[in-house]
Protein backbone atom coordinates (compact mmCIF):
# COMPACT_ATOMS: atom_id res chain seq x y z
CA UNK A 1 0.00 0.00 0.00
CA UNK A 2 0.85 3.87 -0.29
CA UNK A 3 1.37 6.44 2.06
CA UNK A 4 -1.06 8.48 -0.35
CA UNK A 5 -3.85 5.90 0.53
CA UNK A 6 -3.83 7.45 3.96
CA UNK A 7 -3.70 11.20 2.90
CA UNK A 8 -7.26 13.19 3.75
CA UNK A 9 -7.36 17.18 3.60
CA UNK A 10 -8.16 18.82 7.12
CA UNK A 11 -9.28 22.44 7.60
CA UNK A 12 -6.18 23.70 9.76
CA UNK A 13 -8.88 25.43 12.32
CA UNK A 14 -10.04 22.02 13.26
CA UNK A 15 -6.87 21.06 15.07
CA UNK A 16 -7.31 21.63 18.44
CA UNK A 17 -4.67 23.47 19.72
CA UNK A 18 -6.38 23.59 23.69
CA UNK A 19 -7.73 20.87 26.08
CA UNK A 20 -11.39 21.25 27.04
CA UNK A 21 -12.32 22.85 30.67
CA UNK A 22 -14.04 19.41 31.08
CA UNK A 23 -11.59 16.32 30.02
CA UNK A 24 -15.02 14.16 29.58
CA UNK A 25 -16.88 17.51 27.35
CA UNK A 26 -15.35 15.84 24.01
CA UNK A 27 -17.77 14.52 21.24
CA UNK A 28 -17.77 10.66 20.70
CA UNK A 29 -18.13 9.09 16.93
CA UNK A 30 -18.77 5.67 17.13
CA UNK A 31 -17.64 3.31 14.12
CA UNK A 32 -18.82 -0.12 13.60
CA UNK A 33 -15.47 -1.27 11.88
CA UNK A 34 -17.98 -3.94 10.00
CA UNK A 35 -20.26 -2.31 8.47
CA UNK A 36 -18.82 1.93 8.72
CA UNK A 37 -22.44 2.40 10.10
CA UNK A 38 -21.47 6.19 12.16
CA UNK A 39 -23.62 7.28 15.93
CA UNK A 40 -22.56 10.89 17.43
CA UNK A 41 -22.62 11.72 21.09
CA UNK A 42 -20.16 13.03 23.66
CA UNK A 43 -17.84 10.69 25.38
CA UNK A 44 -19.46 10.38 28.46
CA UNK A 45 -22.01 7.93 26.11
CA UNK A 46 -18.92 5.08 26.38
CA UNK A 47 -20.21 4.08 29.51
CA UNK A 48 -23.25 2.70 27.65
CA UNK A 49 -20.97 0.62 24.82
CA UNK A 50 -19.65 -1.54 27.62
CA UNK A 51 -20.63 -4.80 28.67
CA UNK A 52 -20.12 -6.33 32.25
CA UNK A 53 -17.57 -8.87 30.42
CA UNK A 54 -15.28 -6.56 28.63
CA UNK A 55 -12.04 -5.74 30.21
CA UNK A 56 -11.14 -1.92 29.32
CA UNK A 57 -7.01 -2.13 29.02
CA UNK A 58 -5.30 1.77 29.72
CA UNK A 59 -1.77 3.10 29.37
CA UNK A 60 -0.61 4.10 32.78
CA UNK A 61 2.61 5.93 31.69
CA UNK A 62 3.71 9.37 32.44
CA UNK A 63 4.86 12.15 30.32
CA UNK A 64 8.16 13.65 31.92
CA UNK A 65 9.17 17.05 31.07
CA UNK A 66 11.44 15.83 28.63
CA UNK A 67 12.20 19.06 26.76
CA UNK A 68 15.31 20.83 28.13
CA UNK A 69 16.91 24.29 27.04
CA UNK A 70 21.18 24.66 27.49
CA UNK A 71 24.18 25.74 26.57
CA UNK A 72 27.08 24.42 24.79
CA UNK A 73 30.19 25.13 27.10
CA UNK A 74 32.60 25.25 24.02
CA UNK A 75 31.62 28.29 22.14
CA UNK A 76 28.44 29.09 23.97
CA UNK A 77 24.98 28.99 22.04
CA UNK A 78 22.31 27.54 23.00
CA UNK A 79 21.00 23.72 22.57
CA UNK A 80 17.51 22.29 23.11
CA UNK A 81 16.99 18.59 23.47
CA UNK A 82 14.50 16.27 24.08
CA UNK A 83 14.84 13.21 26.30
CA UNK A 84 13.80 9.84 24.38
CA UNK A 85 15.24 6.76 26.22
CA UNK A 86 16.46 5.88 29.36
CA UNK A 87 19.56 3.72 28.58
CA UNK A 88 20.39 3.45 32.72
CA UNK A 89 23.47 4.78 34.40
CA UNK A 90 22.45 8.13 33.75
CA UNK A 91 22.68 8.45 29.96
CA UNK A 92 19.68 9.05 28.05
CA UNK A 93 19.37 8.82 24.36
CA UNK A 94 17.97 12.75 23.18
CA UNK A 95 16.93 14.29 20.02
CA UNK A 96 18.93 17.36 20.04
CA UNK A 97 18.53 20.98 17.90
CA UNK A 98 20.66 22.13 16.30
CA UNK A 99 22.27 18.75 15.80
CA UNK A 100 25.79 20.09 14.24
CA UNK A 101 26.26 21.87 17.62
CA UNK A 102 26.58 18.56 19.90
CA UNK A 103 29.49 16.52 18.77
CA UNK A 104 30.89 13.07 20.78
CA UNK A 105 32.84 15.11 23.53
CA UNK A 106 30.55 18.21 23.73
CA UNK A 107 29.54 19.18 27.42
CA UNK A 108 26.05 20.95 28.07
CA UNK A 109 25.00 22.57 31.08
CA UNK A 110 21.50 23.18 31.94
CA UNK A 111 21.18 26.00 34.67
CA UNK A 112 23.52 25.57 37.65
CA UNK A 113 22.71 21.81 38.81
CA UNK A 114 22.20 19.87 35.59
CA UNK A 115 25.09 18.84 33.28
CA UNK A 116 25.52 16.26 30.25
CA UNK A 117 28.17 15.43 27.90
CA UNK A 118 27.95 13.61 24.33
CA UNK A 119 28.65 10.33 24.43
CA UNK A 120 27.80 8.88 21.10
CA UNK A 121 25.41 9.02 17.85
CA UNK A 122 23.46 6.62 17.42
CA UNK A 123 21.03 6.05 13.60
CA UNK A 124 18.76 8.32 13.10
CA UNK A 125 21.41 10.66 14.36
CA UNK A 126 20.07 11.10 18.13
CA UNK A 127 22.54 11.68 20.66
CA UNK A 128 23.45 9.83 23.53
CA UNK A 129 24.19 12.13 26.56
CA UNK A 130 25.35 11.08 30.04
CA UNK A 131 24.64 13.59 32.93
CA UNK A 132 25.70 14.38 35.93
CA UNK A 133 23.65 16.64 38.59
CA UNK A 134 23.42 17.83 42.20
CA UNK A 135 20.17 16.60 43.41
CA UNK A 136 17.08 14.06 42.24
CA UNK A 137 17.16 14.08 38.63
CA UNK A 138 13.01 13.58 38.46
CA UNK A 139 13.32 16.58 40.47
CA UNK A 140 15.47 18.61 38.52
CA UNK A 141 13.63 17.98 35.65
CA UNK A 142 10.25 19.31 37.24
CA UNK A 143 12.27 22.32 37.88
CA UNK A 144 13.99 22.80 34.45
CA UNK A 145 12.33 21.01 31.54
CA UNK A 146 8.91 21.38 29.75
CA UNK A 147 6.35 19.68 28.86
CA UNK A 148 6.88 18.23 24.61
CA UNK A 149 3.76 19.51 23.03
CA UNK A 150 3.45 18.07 19.55
CA UNK A 151 4.77 20.36 16.90
CA UNK A 152 1.29 21.20 15.48
CA UNK A 153 0.60 22.86 18.74
CA UNK A 154 1.68 26.58 18.65
CA UNK A 155 -0.49 27.64 21.49
CA UNK A 156 1.31 27.44 25.60
CA UNK A 157 -0.29 25.10 27.50
CA UNK A 158 -0.96 26.69 30.81
CA UNK A 159 -1.83 23.64 32.81
CA UNK A 160 0.85 21.02 32.18
CA UNK A 161 -1.66 18.32 34.10
CA UNK A 162 -4.09 18.62 31.27
CA UNK A 163 -1.49 16.65 29.25
CA UNK A 164 -0.97 13.87 31.31
CA UNK A 165 -4.11 11.15 32.38
CA UNK A 166 -5.82 11.18 35.43
CA UNK A 167 -4.16 7.51 35.94
CA UNK A 168 -0.26 8.32 34.87
CA UNK A 169 1.94 6.51 36.80
CA UNK A 170 4.82 5.22 35.33
CA UNK A 171 7.03 8.15 34.61
CA UNK A 172 9.11 7.94 31.25
CA UNK A 173 6.87 9.24 27.87
CA UNK A 174 7.87 11.98 25.94
CA UNK A 175 4.50 12.47 24.59
CA UNK A 176 1.00 11.42 26.37
CA UNK A 177 -1.46 8.59 25.50
CA UNK A 178 -3.49 11.04 24.03
CA UNK A 179 -6.74 9.33 23.96
CA UNK A 180 -6.85 8.37 27.64
CA UNK A 181 -7.16 12.16 28.09
CA UNK A 182 -11.04 12.10 28.17
CA UNK A 183 -11.19 9.97 30.93
CA UNK A 184 -12.56 11.36 34.26
CA UNK A 185 -12.58 9.57 37.71
CA UNK A 186 -16.02 9.77 37.74
CA UNK A 187 -16.53 7.66 34.11
CA UNK A 188 -14.29 5.19 35.28
CA UNK A 189 -15.93 4.60 38.47
CA UNK A 190 -18.75 4.14 36.47
CA UNK A 191 -17.36 1.55 34.17
CA UNK A 192 -16.26 -0.55 36.69
CA UNK A 193 -19.56 -0.85 38.21
CA UNK A 194 -20.85 -2.25 35.58
CA UNK A 195 -18.79 -5.68 36.02
CA UNK A 196 -16.17 -4.38 33.39
CA UNK A 197 -12.49 -4.89 34.00
CA UNK A 198 -10.06 -2.57 33.87
CA UNK A 199 -6.34 -3.43 32.92
CA UNK A 200 -3.05 -1.28 32.63
CA UNK A 201 -0.32 -1.33 30.41
CA UNK A 202 2.72 0.48 30.26
CA UNK A 203 3.77 1.71 26.75
CA UNK A 204 6.47 4.57 27.24
CA UNK A 205 5.41 7.10 24.40
CA UNK A 206 8.21 8.24 22.12
CA UNK A 207 8.39 11.28 19.81
CA UNK A 208 8.34 8.60 17.09
CA UNK A 209 5.35 9.05 17.53
CA UNK A 210 4.94 12.25 15.43
CA UNK A 211 7.68 10.70 12.95
CA UNK A 212 6.48 11.31 9.55
CA UNK A 213 6.28 8.00 6.89
CA UNK A 214 9.13 9.09 4.73
CA UNK A 215 8.89 5.98 2.43
CA UNK A 216 5.82 5.55 -0.38
CA UNK A 217 5.62 2.17 0.20
CA UNK A 218 4.20 1.83 3.80
CA UNK A 219 5.48 -1.69 4.05
CA UNK A 220 9.31 -0.01 4.00
CA UNK A 221 8.89 2.26 6.91
CA UNK A 222 10.79 1.42 9.73
CA UNK A 223 8.91 1.78 12.94
CA UNK A 224 10.31 3.58 16.27
CA UNK A 225 10.43 1.10 19.35
CA UNK A 226 9.11 1.96 22.63
CA UNK A 227 9.76 0.25 26.16
CA UNK A 228 6.47 -1.57 27.42
CA UNK A 229 5.55 -3.84 29.74
CA UNK A 230 2.59 -6.00 30.44
CA UNK A 231 2.80 -7.74 34.42
CA UNK A 232 1.75 -10.86 35.17
CA UNK A 233 -1.25 -9.29 37.08
CA UNK A 234 -2.51 -7.30 34.24
CA UNK A 235 -2.01 -10.21 31.96
CA UNK A 236 -4.56 -12.37 34.06
CA UNK A 237 -7.36 -9.49 34.29
CA UNK A 238 -7.32 -9.59 30.41
CA UNK A 239 -7.02 -13.24 29.33
CA UNK A 240 -9.74 -14.11 32.39
CA UNK A 241 -12.19 -11.42 30.52
CA UNK A 242 -11.73 -12.98 27.45
CA UNK A 243 -12.57 -16.50 28.74
CA UNK A 244 -15.77 -14.97 29.99
CA UNK A 245 -16.40 -13.81 25.93
CA UNK A 246 -16.15 -10.18 27.10
CA UNK A 247 -14.34 -7.42 24.55
CA UNK A 248 -10.56 -6.28 24.87
CA UNK A 249 -11.20 -2.41 24.15
CA UNK A 250 -7.64 -0.66 24.40
CA UNK A 251 -7.29 3.12 25.13
CA UNK A 252 -5.22 4.52 22.47
CA UNK A 253 -2.78 3.02 19.86
CA UNK A 254 0.21 3.12 22.85
CA UNK A 255 -2.27 0.23 24.21
CA UNK A 256 -3.19 -1.38 21.13
CA UNK A 257 0.56 -1.97 20.36
CA UNK A 258 1.51 -3.17 23.63
CA UNK A 259 -1.74 -5.81 23.44
CA UNK A 260 -0.82 -6.73 20.37
CA UNK A 261 3.10 -7.84 21.06
CA UNK A 262 2.38 -9.89 24.10
CA UNK A 263 -0.08 -12.00 22.72
CA UNK A 264 0.32 -15.74 21.54
CA UNK A 265 -1.16 -17.50 18.66
CA UNK A 266 -3.70 -19.04 20.49
CA UNK A 267 -5.07 -14.88 21.88
CA UNK A 268 -3.48 -15.33 25.15
CA UNK A 269 -1.65 -12.22 26.53
CA UNK A 270 1.90 -13.36 27.67
CA UNK A 271 3.83 -11.04 30.59
CA UNK A 272 6.68 -9.60 29.31
CA UNK A 273 8.27 -6.62 28.82
CA UNK A 274 11.24 -5.45 26.63
CA UNK A 275 11.53 -2.76 23.46
CA UNK A 276 8.37 -3.30 20.87
CA UNK A 277 8.80 -2.04 17.28
CA UNK A 278 5.67 -3.35 16.13
CA UNK A 279 4.31 -1.63 12.64
CA UNK A 280 0.39 -2.22 12.34
CA UNK A 281 -0.84 -1.37 9.07
CA UNK A 282 -4.00 -2.77 6.89
CA UNK A 283 -3.70 -6.96 6.41
CA UNK A 284 -2.48 -7.42 10.40
CA UNK A 285 -4.61 -9.68 11.76
CA UNK A 286 -5.75 -8.78 15.72
CA UNK A 287 -5.32 -11.71 18.31
CA UNK A 288 -5.65 -9.67 21.34
CA UNK A 289 -8.03 -6.20 20.80
CA UNK A 290 -11.34 -6.36 19.95
CA UNK A 291 -12.72 -2.83 20.52
CA UNK A 292 -10.44 0.29 20.43
CA UNK A 293 -10.62 4.05 22.03
CA UNK A 294 -9.11 6.66 19.89
CA UNK A 295 -8.43 10.52 18.98
CA UNK A 296 -8.50 11.69 15.05
CA UNK A 297 -5.22 10.96 13.32
CA UNK A 298 -2.40 12.99 11.22
CA UNK A 299 -2.86 12.24 7.62
CA UNK A 300 -0.35 9.77 6.30
CA UNK A 301 0.59 8.93 9.85
CA UNK A 302 1.48 5.37 11.02
CA UNK A 303 -1.88 6.08 13.72
CA UNK A 304 -4.27 6.33 10.68
CA UNK A 305 -2.89 2.83 9.23
CA UNK A 306 -3.40 1.10 12.37
CA UNK A 307 -6.77 1.75 13.37
CA UNK A 308 -7.39 1.50 9.55
CA UNK A 309 -6.10 -1.76 9.86
CA UNK A 310 -8.21 -2.59 13.21
CA UNK A 311 -11.45 -1.50 10.74
CA UNK A 312 -11.28 -0.71 7.17
CA UNK A 313 -9.29 2.41 5.28
CA UNK A 314 -12.46 3.23 3.49
CA UNK A 315 -14.40 2.78 6.91
CA UNK A 316 -11.97 5.14 8.52
CA UNK A 317 -11.42 7.85 5.71
CA UNK A 318 -15.14 8.38 5.39
CA UNK A 319 -15.63 8.23 9.18
CA UNK A 320 -12.77 11.15 9.08
CA UNK A 321 -14.93 12.95 6.12
CA UNK A 322 -17.51 12.80 8.47
CA UNK A 323 -15.96 14.34 11.58
CA UNK A 324 -14.82 17.38 9.55
CA UNK A 325 -18.04 17.93 8.09
CA UNK A 326 -19.40 17.93 11.51
CA UNK A 327 -16.67 20.10 12.84
CA UNK A 328 -14.90 17.57 15.01
CA UNK A 329 -11.68 18.09 16.95
CA UNK A 330 -9.00 16.74 15.69
CA UNK A 331 -5.46 15.09 17.42
CA UNK A 332 -4.15 15.32 20.57
CA UNK A 333 -6.63 17.82 22.37
CA UNK A 334 -8.89 16.83 20.02
CA UNK A 335 -12.93 14.34 20.34
CA UNK A 336 -12.50 10.62 20.49
CA UNK A 337 -13.43 8.10 18.06
CA UNK A 338 -14.60 4.52 19.49
CA UNK A 339 -14.00 1.85 16.94
CA UNK A 340 -15.84 -1.58 18.14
Amino acid sequence: MNKRDFYYELPKELIAQTPLENRAASRLLALDKHTGGITHGYFPDIVNMFNPTDCLVINNTKVIPARLMGQRTEGGGEVEILLLNNKGGNIWEVLTKPGKWTQIGHKLTFGDTLFAEVIDIVDGGNRLVKFTYNGIFEEILDKLGEMPLPPYITEKLIDADRYQTIYAKEAGSAAAPTAGLHFTQDLLDKIRSKGVAIAHVTLHVGLGTFRPVKSEKIEDHEMHSEFYVLETEQAEIINASREKGGRIIAVGTTSVRTLESCVNEGGKLVPSSGYTGIFIYPGHVFKAVDGLITNFHLPESTLVMLVSAFSSREYILAAYAEAIRERYRFFSFGDAMFIR
